[in-house]
């Protein structure tokens, strides 16, 4: 069994009620080894304000993929 564990989240809001989050997270393996990584997320507010999940993006916890993804968008 896999858990999702959030070790930090960054978020920032725009148009009507959508968001995107960058977190750090962890997959922890019961008996195995922790992973971290890094997921770029988009979605939504509920009317209730309950945060709702459109789309995600998983990147490994690398220096140079993160470096790689972080030139490319502010090329962009």
């Amino acid at each position: 069994m896999v858990e999702f564990q959030t070790v930090k989240a960054e978020e920032v809001k725009f148009g009507k009620n959508n968001f995107i989050e960058v977190a750090r997270k962890k997959a922890v393996v019961e008996g195995g080894e922790d992973n971290e990584f890094i997921a770029v997320s988009r979605g939504f507010f509920l009317p209730d304000g309950t945060k709702r999940f459109k789309k995600s993006l998983a990147i490994p916890d690398e220096k140079e993929i993160r470096d790689f993804v972080a030139k490319q968008i502010a090329e962009l």
